[in-house]
């Protein structure tokens, strides 16, 4: 007989106040074994710019996450029906060096990935994504990307550092784990220290969707081009918190105005359905810019929607 399938604790079984704060208050389990997918923290803020905080990150998101319950009720997705999922707690960093960190993660994901577990990562500085993309394309060969972001993160050098959180996808560019061609980037916008900075991107062949492409429309239309583009291969999906607009998630580190609405971030990730989704991330969250907790619960609840477009999830008809 399998193994039944790990369900969130309901509020009736503890009041959502109480217990340890897992994701959802999953299991927490030690490593991947007999996983589908699962919930990870990376709390790391060595590679911040602006504002430090995201070590805390992954402890609020899933602060937050105790609000939230085991179904879909917009798209009837019922993970927790399908996959094994659980809460394998957070990669211990180095909070005193950043290329050690780097490395770090880089094992930690290894391990998750080499049997095929998807693992949605609670962030965390965006640095963490080259070292996850790196893992990721020891398993599965160059992936296509779906990165939501105010900023492109292909600086060449912050302060002279090839590593940092405005630099991880011209790194993956460069290392060859992105499969250019199915590449898009969502909700680009701000000021820029040159007039062609996104320019970059468009020259890898990337699509680049500037974030006044966007506004007051559904993005429902976007995102069947979007899987169009990318389907046919492994897909990873990155979400930087500050592609949402600071009115909706003030609590990070290098805030944007003019971003994305709560629902177009929905519609992104909804949108992703269908497509290899071998894993995703959710960063940039600093609970020190969020006392009233508004971005982290924002932030639960878009991880959790990354579980809802994973492979193998059942929708209920």
């Amino acid at each position: 007989m399998p193994e039944p399938h790990f369900q969130p604790l309901g509020g009736n079984d503890m009041p959502r106040f109480g217990g340890i704060a897992t994701m959802m208050r999953l299991p927490l389990q030690q490593g991947v074994q007999g996983l589908d997918a699962c919930f990870v923290g990376v709390p790391l803020d060595l590679g911040t710019s602006n504002r430090s905080g995201t070590r805390f990150g992954p402890r609020q998101i899933r602060t937050e996450s105790v609000l939230l319950r085991p179904y879909n009720m917009a798209t009837r997705a019922a993970p927790f029906d399908s996959l094994q999922v659980a809460d394998i707690g957070d990669v211990a960093i180095n909070p005193y060096n950043l290329l050690d960190s780097v490395a770090r993660i880089e094992r930690a994901y290894d391990d998750i990935v080499v049997n095929g577990c998807r693992p949605i990562t609670l962030g965390g500085d965006h640095t963490l994504a080259l070292p996850i993309l790196r893992a990721m394309h020891r398993r599965y060969g160059p992936v296509g990307l779906i990165h939501v972001d105010a900023h492109a993160d292909v600086n060449d050098t912050m302060f002279g550092e090839k590593i940092a959180h405005g630099t991880p996808f011209r790194r993956a560019v460069e290392e060859g784990l992105l499969d250019c061609k199915r590449v898009v980037q969502i909700g680009l916008r701000g000021t820029g220290y040159a007039a062609e900075d996104f320019d970059w991107c468009r020259d890898q062949g990337f699509r680049v969707v500037q974030v006044e492409e966007c506004w007051n429309r559904s993005l429902v239309p976007l995102m069947a081009q979007v899987r169009e583009l990318l389907t046919g291969g492994p897909a990873y999906l990155s979400f930087d918190i500050d592609g949402i607009d600071p009115a909706y998630a003030p609590g990070t580190g290098t805030p944007e105005i003019g971003g994305l609405t709560v629902p177009q971030a929905l519609e992104i990730i909804r949108g992703a359905r269908g497509l290899d989704i071998v894993g995703a991330d959710l960063v940039e969250v600093s609970p020190p810019y969020d006392p009233q907790g508004t971005t982290a619960l924002l932030a639960a609840n878009l991880a959790f929607e990354q579980l809802c477009v994973l492979p193998g999830v059942d929708y209920r008809t």
